[in-house]
């Protein structure tokens, strides 16, 4: 018998003292029991703000993009109509119009299409690994690299075809990388952002040199390698493109790969390591892709200035700091900064072109600065 039956009437009652143990112990599990997840609203509408503002901004980028592509087709010396124009690219056609159109137009603008993303990319993969806002594809000594391996095909091999020049570029660009590479890994640190941005300035000066060296002892390589170096897309054919396409989309898929990685190098190589990002390897990788994006689209088109610079910081403005959605407006406004430039370029004093490298650099300027003036400037 318990202790309740056992007590005289009218004493206050003891309460068992197992029970109690028990109920102080056991908790209610209704009223207790810890959600697993707690949500938080506020933070929860972050990224689906953020994804509906990037979409519509992504849309116009893609029209703005499309508009460049009709008017480097429609517009030139002999402007076409746009109607005409469609009808071209849909109907074919034997008219002039539309030979003019399909052999000289449309493989000048699929070359632009390759570069102008090409040097979008690269760029934003470069401000994103050196964590430095000005830095653009050709700061490994790339673009350098490039034209000394063109130097070479003129003055070596007597290549004197877009073509040829093509991989000769492609090459140079390569091996300045990898001299680049091999001085910053040297010493204590490795390869930093710091000592990659020295190098290659160092190794793009020391390369000039050279170019400079050889090209003024010969007048006919110097004349053949001033049509290559202005930067152009003027005379790009179809076997250009073909040759260029490869090597962006190899480009393309080692840049998307580090996506995430410069995310994390964004916040410090020591912070980048304790959240796992594996930073040698993402700065590999990266540096990879911007060296066979670069050097393909400086090989084919030649050194094309402030699009790489430029377009990346514009891309930040319209979609944060996520670089998934930074390649993908640079891959979109890179092109179409580009062809609108050379299409500029095609009109602005007739019948002459001025050279898509000098027109991007004029347009490329007064973009950059607005960007200045209106937000900071970051690089990642």
């Amino acid at each position: 018998m318990t202790d309740d039956t056992t007590a005289p009437p009218g004493a206050p009652r003891t309460p068992d003292r197992a029970s109690n143990r028990a109920s102080d112990h056991v908790p209610n599990r209704a009223s207790n029991r810890v959600p697993d997840r707690v949500p938080n609203r506020a933070s929860d509408r972050v990224p689906d703000r953020a994804s509906r503002r990037r979409i519509p901004w992504l849309a116009a980028a893609l029209a703005a993009l499309a508009a460049a592509v009709l008017l480097s087709l429609a517009v030139g010396s002999r402007t076409v109509p746009f109607g005409e124009t469609l009808d071209a690219l849909l109907r074919g056609g034997s008219t002039a119009n539309a030979v003019v159109i399909r052999e000289l137009r449309v493989p000048r603008t699929v070359v632009g299409l390759a570069v102008g993303a090409a040097l979008g990319l690269a760029g934003a993969v470069m401000q994103g690994l050196t964590r430095n806002p000005i830095a653009d594809p050709g700061i490994l000594g790339v673009s350098q690299g490039a034209a000394a391996g063109v130097v070479v095909a003129i003055s070596g091999f007597g290549v004197s075809t877009l073509t040829g020049y093509v991989w000769f570029g492609f090459a140079g660009a390569v091996i300045a990388t990898v001299l680049v590479y091999g001085l910053a890994g040297r010493g204590r640190g490795g390869a930093t952002p710091i000592k990659l941005a020295l190098a290659g300035s160092a190794m793009s000066a020391f390369i000039a040199s050279l170019n400079t060296l050889v090209l003024t002892t010969d007048a006919a390589a110097m004349d053949r390698f001033r049509f290559w170096h202005v930067g152009s897309l003027s005379g790009r054919t179809s076997d250009v493109a073909w040759q260029l396409l490869p090597f962006l989309a190899v480009g393309t898929v080692l840049v998307v790969a580090v996506a995430r990685g410069l995310d994390a190098l964004a916040l410090g190589d020591d912070t980048a390591k304790g959240l796992g990002a594996r930073t040698g390897l993402v700065r590999a990788v990266g540096a990879l892709g911007a060296t066979v994006l670069t050097g393909s689209a400086v090989a084919a088109a030649g050194p094309i200035a402030f699009v790489g610079l430029a377009v990346p910081h514009a891309a930040r403005a319209l979609a944060g700091a996520d670089h998934r959605w930074v390649l993908a407006f640079s891959a979109v406004l890179g092109p179409a900064l580009l062809l609108l430039a050379d299409t500029l370029g095609r009109v602005l004093f007739p019948p002459s072109e001025v050279p898509a490298g000098v027109m991007t650099a004029l347009v490329g300027v007064p973009v950059l600065v607005a960007l200045v003036r209106r937000r900071k400037v970051v690089a990642a």
